[in-house]
């Protein structure tokens, strides 16, 4: 079963687990009915940003979406998901009982920048820099790693990851409230 395919599956799982229609999960992500329609039947390729729009929406992190069977060497093939700036591979999700942390290996191309909307309440996330310099966080008052070193900001508000002067790998970690546990956004 390939990216799309396992997607759609588990989108449309979610969905239904929440006894959500495919009109009202459009209506609560911004993403249109023809679109995840399409994505749940494997028919489109999904995009991070999209991805993210949807698990918001069914209050789940990005990992409920992607490969039970983490990718371990993101130069190797893994299949990974993308926006305008950031490839990200899933290599491990962590459960707890307070919240879930899915970790990922990203890169972010050269001269792009990429603006995130905003996660699940009380999601945060932290980048460990392997090489590059990176800009993220919030937009007013971004954060700058170079390699080995660390960023820290909330991504229940907008966010950004930018790569100004070369591509940047990293590790990417996104910490994520168990549902029930934290403060749920209202829905536009």
């Amino acid at each position: 079963m390939g990216l799309n395919d396992e997607v759609g599956r588990r989108l449309r799982e979610l969905r239904q687990q929440q006894r959500l229609s495919l009109s009202e999960l459009a209506r609560r992500s911004g993403v249109g009915k023809g679109t995840l329609s399409e994505l749940e039947g494997g028919r489109r390729n999904p995009t991070l940003d999209t991805l993210y729009a949807l698990t918001t929406a069914l209050d789940s992190p990005l990992s409920a979406v992607l490969s039970d069977h983490p990718r371990h060497a993101f130069e190797a093939g893994g299949e990974g998901v993308s926006g305008d700036a950031v490839t990200a591979v899933l290599i491990e999700r962590f459960e707890e009982p307070p919240a879930v942390t899915d970790v990922f290996r990203i890169r972010i191309a050269a001269g792009s920048t990429q603006e995130s909307a905003a996660h699940i309440a009380e999601t945060t996330e932290s980048l460990m820099v392997l090489t590059g310099t990176a800009v993220v966080g919030d937009p007013a008052e971004p954060r700058t790693a170079g390699p080995g070193e660390y960023a820290h900001w909330r991504a229940d508000t907008p966010h950004l990851y930018s790569a100004p002067t070369g591509d940047v790998h990293g590790i990417l970690f996104v910490r994520y409230p168990r549902a029930g546990t934290h403060r749920a956004r209202p829905t536009p």
